[in-house]
């Protein structure tokens, strides 16, 4: 028995010895490293604006063990790229080693101001090689990253205390600090170009009597926690154009986030909103694309506003993750709009107020999570904190010539506490929506859809024959329920669909005129 025990013990003890042993020879590497890409692209960063950190992962497929002198930037210490390799941050490392069949991560990552280059114009290609080995041994890989020049906007920081500026505002006539980060914007900055792109930490506000001008082609990008605020008597006017390649988008003006990264590029929630306070008037937005926004555009009051508080058209709001359009008691019209993937509701027109859409697309496809409400909210009431309900008028929200659609059922949530003083009225007229009560869970007239004066030549949960809706392509194809049914009175006050396709003689609903989808090949 004592022998077995002795046996056992050593058979252990030569295991963990051997699981630990430090004493590998490594033979010099031969030049025959393979790595994971010939050519890392690091996307495109604003100038002087930290990269994500890419990787590249470098192979030893050969029986020996090796080691490989120096690994190092073509650049050296010059470079604007930064390696890290083991947990070691440098630029330039030796006696790399690397055991038989096995790998090593190295990670990139890059930070490049775009003024240490003559003549960037606007843009700087960076390059830069990570160097395995040199003389006859020498392997390389790319290192290439495109650098955009922008106009920064950010809130002043105090040096002393390191507290950033929180944004001052008129609120009733008198000066209020709230808590947000951020600052108004001055004079010279009232007027956004396309000349370079705007990068926008913290909330920037219009002051009252101003108004921010933003040109055809601008591109708007927020940091976390960052948006717009249209303050009491301010204004904003978006001056998108159609372009005539829509793909690029190339005259519209984008509001979206700050990470230029592929990855990035449709995820929801990456900044704040832009958000019309009470009292704001004669906002405008044409040709404008604003995505991955927590909320696309929130409208505060003035549902009784000689002009309509906020207009916008021929414009996608995509994958905002609460609300597209949150309307509370506010004015909003609209011609060509485009919502699509939000987490809440795409459009809400809560606590009253007067609503009018004509030939827009709203619709809901996300699947990120479960969500409460469908694609339209019409609602005419508030939850005050004491667990009140105010009831104000829904003096009207018509929706004419539209789509409203999404992968829930129904699409539509009309939620209205009754009271004879005050009104709710609203139409569909001309529209495709999604509702199919199986469960008689809709009992209230706001859900009769057999009344004409509610709901006039609807079509109920048809096939709209979108092209792609999870990833926000809601052209209609040629199999589409709802081509040539629009109201030709409706279509004639919006003759031109939102690719500036004619529909006034055969008008199909929603913002698109249909087309025949291309063949996969």
């Amino acid at each position: 028995m004592k022998r077995f025990t002795y046996f056992t013990l050593t058979l252990v003890i030569l295991t963990l010895w051997s699981s630990c042993r430090k004493d590998f020879e490594f033979a010099p590497s031969t030049g025959s490293l393979q790595f994971s890409k010939d050519t890392v692209y690091l996307d495109t960063v604003f100038t002087n604006i930290g990269s994500s950190t890419y990787n590249l992962k470098v192979y030893n497929r050969s029986h020996n063990d090796i080691e490989i002198p120096m690994v190092k930037l073509g650049l050296g210490e010059t470079s604007n790229y930064r390696l890290n390799i083991d947990g070691i941050a440098g630029k330039v490392f030796e006696n790399i080693q690397i055991q038989a069949n096995d790998s090593l991560f190295i990670f990139v990552e890059s930070t490049i101001d775009i003024n240490n280059f003559p003549n960037p114009n606007g843009e700087y290609l960076y390059t830069d090689k990570i160097e395995f080995d040199t003389g006859s041994k020498l392997q390389d890989v790319d290192l290439i990253t495109l650098v955009k020049d922008a106009v920064f906007i950010y809130p002043d920081r105090d040096e002393t205390t390191k507290v950033i500026e929180t944004l001052k505002i008129n609120i009733d006539g008198e000066t209020t600090e709230t808590n947000l980060q951020g600052r108004e914007l001055l004079p010279e900055e009232l007027h956004f170009t396309n000349e370079k792109p705007y990068v926008i930490y913290g909330f920037i506000a219009v002051p009252s009597n101003e108004t921010l001008s933003i040109d055809a082609g601008a591109r708007l990008h927020f940091h976390e926690n960052s948006g717009i605020i249209v303050t009491e008597g301010a204004s904003i006017a978006v001056n998108g154009t159609f372009s005539n390649n829509p793909e690029t988008l190339e005259n519209e003006v984008i509001f979206e986030g700050d990470r230029l990264e592929p990855n990035f590029s449709d995820v929801p929630g990456q900044w704040g909103t832009i958000w019309l306070f009470e009292g704001s008037i004669n906002n405008t937005f044409n040709y404008a694309t604003i995505k991955n926004a927590t909320l696309g555009i929130l409208s505060d009051g003035d549902a009784d506003a000689t002009n309509n508080k906020l207009t916008i058209t021929n414009s996608q709001i995509y994958n905002s993750s609460s609300f597209g359009i949150l309307g509370r008691n506010s004015s909003i019209y609209g011609e060509n709009v485009v919502i699509n993937n939000s987490g809440q509701t795409s459009f809400a027109g809560t606590f009253g107020g007067k609503y009018n859409l004509t030939h827009s697309t709203i619709a809901n496809y996300w699947n990120s999570s479960s969500r409460q409400f469908p694609a339209l909210l019409l609602n005419n009431f508030i939850i005050d904190e004491e667990d009140t309900a105010i009831i104000t008028d829904l003096t009207e929200a018509n929706f004419n010539n539209c789509i409203i659609y999404g992968n829930d059922n129904p699409e539509i949530l009309l939620d209205e506490i009754e009271d004879d003083a005050v009104n709710f009225n609203f139409k569909f007229t001309n529209c495709l929506i999604r509702f199919r009560d199986n469960n008689n869970n809709f009992s209230s007239p706001n859900y009769d859809i057999e009344n004409n004066s509610l709901y006039e030549n609807c079509i109920f949960n048809e096939d709209p024959d979108f092209l792609n809706p999870e990833n926000n392509q809601l052209i209609i194809g040629n199999n589409s329920a709802v081509i040539n049914k629009g109201n030709t009175t409706f279509a004639n006050q919006v003759p031109f669909d939102i690719l500036n396709i004619d529909r006034a003689t055969a008008p199909d609903l929603g913002a698109y005129q249909h087309i025949i989808f291309p063949v996969e090949e």
